[in-house]
Parts: C-alpha cells; structure tokens; sequence
C-alpha cells in the first residue's frame, strides 16, 4: 500500500514539475522575456528546494513521516492551483520557489519511510518502481501541460495538475500506515556527529557527487527541450509536448524498468552493480545526444528516445545505493544531502546557463554544453563503486567479503 501511494504521488509530483517546460514558450511570450530568465525560474524553485533540505532531514529523522508526506502533498495541489491567478514574473517565480519547498519535503521523507518496509536486497526493486513515477510523470507534465495551454492557455494546465495530487495526499492519510523505524545498532542517536559523519562516506558521496553530475545534464535538458523541439524541428507546443511526454513515458519507463531489472540481477554476483549501472548508462548517452542536438532532423527524435532510455538505465540503482551507503537512523538526512547536492550542482544551475548559451548563440550549444557532466558522472560512479558496502543477504558466502 504503502509503495502504491507514493509511487503515484512521486508520480504527481513529477507531472507538476513538467508542466512548465512544456508551457515556457506561451510564458515566455506573455512575459517578454529572455531564455535566460526562463531558465531562472527553474534556478529559485531549486534554490528554494536545498534551502529546505537540511530542515525536511532534520525532521524526517525524528518525527512521522506521513503525516509530513501528506502536508506535502496538499501543498505541492495548492502551489499549482495558485498559478491561475499569476500575472507576473515575479509571482510567478515566487509561486515556483514555494513549489520548491514542498516538493523537496516529499522527495525526502518518502524513499526514507518505504527503506523501512524493504531490506538491503529488495530495496533496489522498490525503489525502481517508486521512481518509475520520474518518467511517466514527466510525460504527462509535457503531455497534459502543452495539449491544455495550447486549447486552453498555461494556467489551466496548472489548475487541472493540482486536482490528482490532492485526491492521492488524501488517499495517504486514510490507507497508508507509518512502518516502524529501522534501527541498525542499540541506541543509534542522529546528532550532529552522525550527520555529518556523511562526509567521510566515500561509498555515500560517489553516489551523490555521480548523480548530481547526471542531474546537471539531464535536468537542463529534460527543461529545454520542448523549447528545441519547437524551435529547432519546428513543432508547435501541442506537437512538442506530445512528443516528448511519448518519448519520455516509453524510453525513460522503458530505461528505468530496464536498469532496475540489470541491477537486481546483478547483485546477486556484485554488490557494485548499483554503481556500475548508472557508471554505463551515463557514458553511453552522451553519442545518441550529441547526434540528437547537432545531427540531421531525420536523426533527432530516435537519438532523443535512446539518449533518454540509456541515461533513465542508471535511475533506481543509484537510490538504492544512496539508501544502502548509510545507517539506517540517517536515511532521511541522507536523503537530505542527496538532494541538496544533486540540485545545487546539477539541476539548479543548468537551465540558467543553457538559456544564456541560447542567448549568445543558439539552442543546441547551450544543450549540447552540459553533456561533458555525463561523462564526469561516469568516472564518480565507477570511483565510487570500489567503496560499495558488502550488502547483507549476499548470494555469496559471507567468508568470501
């Protein structure tokens, strides 16, 4: 039950997050404005976002985490029912930042609470399938958001997001329990010592620091590319966002599904293999994207859906292996730091400098130009995976460690 709800909240709040992109260009006509202050507008929500981080950790390690998850998602209707009265840039990037706030509250307190119910092993699995909502839900924000505005105007794309979030926070507080907490050793504390004992974790930071390096490209690219699918391939925004909502749902499912399955079975062999798939997947997109950026228009939506389905390979392990790296009374703080550094350095600043790129030169550039952090994300990982901790329940002998 517990996996269900917030598999399909994670779904919702994926489908908020998208919505934007695939409504930028009707925004950024309203607003008269740059791509580089479209790309701001994804810069403060994330600013917002790490800036509650450290509180929403705090918090997750200490207190019950569904009632927090459901404030979260009645927070996260509310923002996106709230951008049909924007008349501003400046509200409107207001309205993100407070977006930013709950949305990283539930990115937080939910992998942490479903660690309870799952062990070492079987984590990888749930994981994947909670973040199954990543490209599904990505799809529909490009899907539902650029079909709405371009019947009915950006607001109402927003307005009509908000009703399932709200339906499923409800569905949380009635049907789903809070597990008990997972304690690994007798008396495990969370004080400021084991908190920041995470920074000494190389088998913790060669998840993070890897992930985050897939996040700058993935997060600039996943934001602009309706905008290059209109521009570049000449789609109009109804056109674009049923395209990329199609790519994203079949490649990025098909992607997560895919390297979930690899991992697990992988494991049975090598307590590595969740850092050894992402390592792969990142490396192997970056031809597909460059030949989907700067290739012949015949070539652009197949490199899409095979760049998007090889970096999607890498989603599940990776969490699974943050998750695993640490003890069992930090989870949500461990979270909280994956969060924090993943948007800081990924997400955060990249749909800003691809906007300016675009700027002072043309689209492509700026996609193209956040692709080398792939294959900086596939050293980390393959560094980090020489720290990967023996996994409890291994398929070998524990004399063999």
């Amino acid at each position: 039950m517990a996996l269900v709800l917030l598999t399909a909240m994670n779904f919702v709040n994926y489908l908020d997050r998208y919505i934007l992109p695939a409504v930028q260009e009707q925004v950024k006509g309203e607003f008269h404005l740059s791509d580089e202050r479209i790309g701001s507008l994804t810069f403060w929500f994330f600013v917002a976002y790490i800036a509650s981080a450290p509180l929403t950790g705090w918090l997750g390690d200490r207190f019950p985490r569904k009632p927090m998850i459901v404030a979260a998602g009645l927070g996260i209707a509310a923002m996106n029912f709230f951008t049909a009265s924007v008349h501003g840039y400046m509200s409107l990037n207001l309205r993100h930042a407070a977006l930013g706030v709950v949305e990283a509250s539930f990115g937080i307190f939910a992998p942490a609470l479903l660690a309870d119910y799952f062990a070492e092993k079987s984590r990888n699995a749930a994981m994947t399938i909670f973040n199954v909502a990543i490209p599904v839900g990505a799809a529909m924000g490009y899907l539902v958001g650029g079909n709405i505005a371009a019947s009915h105007g950006w607001r109402m794309a927003f307005i009509a997001s908000a009703i399932p979030g709200a339906v499923i926070a409800l569905l949380i507080l009635l049907l789903m329990r809070e597990p008990p907490r997972v304690v690994v050793q007798e008396n495990a504390r969370v004080d400021k010592a084991s908190v920041f004992s995470l920074l000494t974790n190389k088998a913790y930071l060669g998840s993070i620091l890897g992930y985050a390096a897939v996040t700058f490209s993935l997060g600039g690219i996943s934001w602009w590319m309706p905008s290059f699918l209109h521009r570049m391939d000449g789609r109009d925004i109804g056109a674009a966002g049923t395209i990329m909502g199609g790519i994203t749902v079949v490649c990025g499912l098909g992607g997560t599904v895919a390297g979930g399955l690899w991992a697990q079975r992988w494991l049975k062999t090598n307590d590595k293999a969740l850092y050894f798939v992402p390592a792969i997947s990142a490396a192997l997109a970056v031809t597909p994207a460059v030949l989907c950026f700067f290739g012949p228009k015949s070539l652009t939506l197949p490199m899409l859906g095979l760049a998007v389905f090889l970096i999607f390979l890498g989603t599940g392990p990776v969490n699974a292996a943050t998750l695993n790296a640490v003890p069992a009374n930090l989870r949500a703080s461990a979270m909280a730091g994956q969060l924090f550094i993943i948007h800081i350095f990924g997400d955060m600043p990249s749909p800003k400098l691809i906007g300016w790129i675009s700027d002072h030169s043309n689209l492509r550039w700026g996609l193209g130009s956040t692709l080398i952090a792939m294959l900086i994300a596939a050293v980390i990982f393959g560094v980090g995976a020489r720290y990967a901790p023996k996994l409890h329940q291994s398929a070998e002998p524990a004399s063999a460690a």
